[in-house]
C-alpha cells in the first residue's frame, strides 16, 4: 500500500502534489538520495512550437522533414515546403536551445555522497587542528606556568625564566627559523640551554606540526567549497554531513579520553611513536625540554585540546541539528530551485 506524503520528511515533499499530476518531477534532494527520480529529457519542439514526432513515427509523404526535396509526387513542389538548405540554421538554433534547457534540468550535484563523506571525516581533523593551534600560543604557556599546582623546576628555573625559554621553544616550532634559533640560546651560566638531541627533536616537531596544519588548512578550504557547492545544488546535504561529523568528533574524543585515562604513559608513548623515530623523543629529567615542558604540561595541553574540540563539535551540532525550521527552510530552497529550473526549461 503506498505511503502517504505525510510520512515523508518536509524536504522530501517538495513538488509531491505536482508529482501526482505529472510524471517525471524534478529531483528533490534529501541530503543523501533524490526523493523523486529525474525526468526524461523533454522532446525537442518543432519549428512551429508543436512537439517533435516520436522516434520511429512515419514521416508524412512529401514533407521536407522526411528527407525529401519538398516536392509532391510527379516532380511538382509541395505547397509550403522549403528546401533543406534553407532550414539548417533554424534547426541548429532550436537544437542549441533544447540542449541548454536539458542542461538546466539535469543540473544535479556531482558525487554528493563522496562529498558528504569527505565533510564528515574532515570535521574532526579541522576541530582538532584548530584546538592544537589555539593551545600553541603564549597565552596558554603563561596560564600553565602561573596556575596553582603547576610543578616548579627542581633545577632552578624561575617562572620568568621558564616563560622566556619556553616561548623560544614555542616560537621555533611555529616559525621558519633554522636550528640555530634554538641551539644558540645560552643560560645564566653561559652554557647552551638545549642539547643537539633536543634541538633535533624540536625540529621534528616543527616539521610534523606545520605539515599537519598546512594539510588541514588546504582540506578545510576544499571542504568550504564543497559545502557551498552542496548548499547550492543539494540543500540539506552539507548540513547533514556536518551534523554526522560532529557526532563522529564526540565519539572520537571519548575514545581518546578513555585511552588517556587508562594509561597516560602508554598513550603518550604511542602518540610519539607514530610521528617520531624511536629514542629521538626521550630525555632525562634534567634536560631543558623536560624542565620547561614537564608531564603535567602535556596532560593539561591534551585536556585543553579535547575540551576545545568538544566545544567546537557541540557548536556545529547545534548549528546543523535537523529541526523543523531548518527542514522547511531547505524545502523552500528546493522549491525555488525547481521553479527556476522549470522556467529555464520553458514550462
Amino acid at each position: 500500500m503506498p505511503s502517504s506524503s505525510n510520512d515523508k520528511a518536509p524536504w522530501q515533499q517538495a513538488g509531491s502534489a505536482a508529482a501526482d499530476a505529472r510524471r517525471g518531477e524534478d529531483p528533490v534532494w534529501t541530503g543523501l538520495l533524490p526523493a523523486v527520480p529525474p525526468a526524461d529529457p523533454a522532446p525537442e519542439p518543432g519549428r512551429d512550437g508543436a512537439p517533435a514526432r516520436e522516434s520511429g513515427a512515419e514521416p508524412a509523404e512529401g514533407s521536407a522533414a522526411a528527407g525529401g526535396s519538398g516536392r509532391a509526387p510527379g516532380g511538382s513542389r509541395a505547397v509550403g515546403a522549403v528546401d533543406v538548405g534553407e532550414d539548417d540554421e533554424p534547426d541548429a538554433e532550436a537544437r542549441r536551445r533544447a540542449a541548454l534547457r536539458r542542461d538546466a534540468l539535469a543540473d544535479e550535484p556531482r558525487f554528493p555522497r563522496l562529498q558528504q563523506v569527505f565533510l564528515a571525516l574532515l570535521l574532526p581533523l579541522a576541530l582538532l587542528a584548530a584546538a592544537v593551534r589555539t593551545v600553541a600560543t603564549p597565552l596558554f604557556l603563561w596560564a600553565e606556568y602561573h596556575r596553582p599546582g603547576f610543578p616548579a623546576d627542581r633545577y632552578g628555573f624561575s617562572t620568568d625564566e621558564r616563560m622566556v625559554y619556553g616561548s623560544y621553544g614555542l616560537d621555533y616550532v611555529l616559525n621558519w627559523a633554522p636550528p640555530e634559533f634554538l641551539g644558540g640560546l645560552v643560560g645564566a651560566g653561559g652554557g647552551r640551554l638545549f642539547l643537539g638531541s633536543e634541538v633535533a627533536h624540536m625540529t621534528d616537531v616543527k616539521i610534523v606540526l606545520q605539515s599537519a596544519l598546512a594539510a588541514v588548512a588546504v582540506l578545510a578550504v576544499l571542504g568550504l567549497v564543497s559545502s557551498l557547492y552542496l548548499r547550492a545544488k543539494a540543500p540539506g546535504a552539507a548540513s547533514g554531513a556536518l551534523f554526522f561529523g560532529s557526532w563522529l568528533t564526540v565519539v572520537l574524543l571519548v575514545l581518546l579520553a578513555v585511552a588517556a585515562v587508562l594509561g597516560w604513559q602508554q598513550f603518550f608513548a604511542l602518540f610519539h611513536s607514530l610521528f617520531f623515530a624511536e629514542g629521538s623523543w626521550t630525555f632525562r629529567v634534567s634536560d631543558t625540554l623536560i624542565r620547561l615542558y614537564p608531564t603535567q604540561f602535556w596532560m593539561d595541553a591534551a585536556i585543553t585540546v579535547g575540551a576545545l574540540a568538544l566545544l567546537g563539535a557541540l557548536a556545529v551540532m547545534a548549528a546543523t541539528w535537523p529541526t523543523a525550521f531548518r527542514r522547511h527552510r531547505a524545502l523552500d530552497r528546493v522549491r525555488r530551485r525547481q521553479e527556476l529550473k522549470r522556467r529555464l526549461a520553458g514550462r
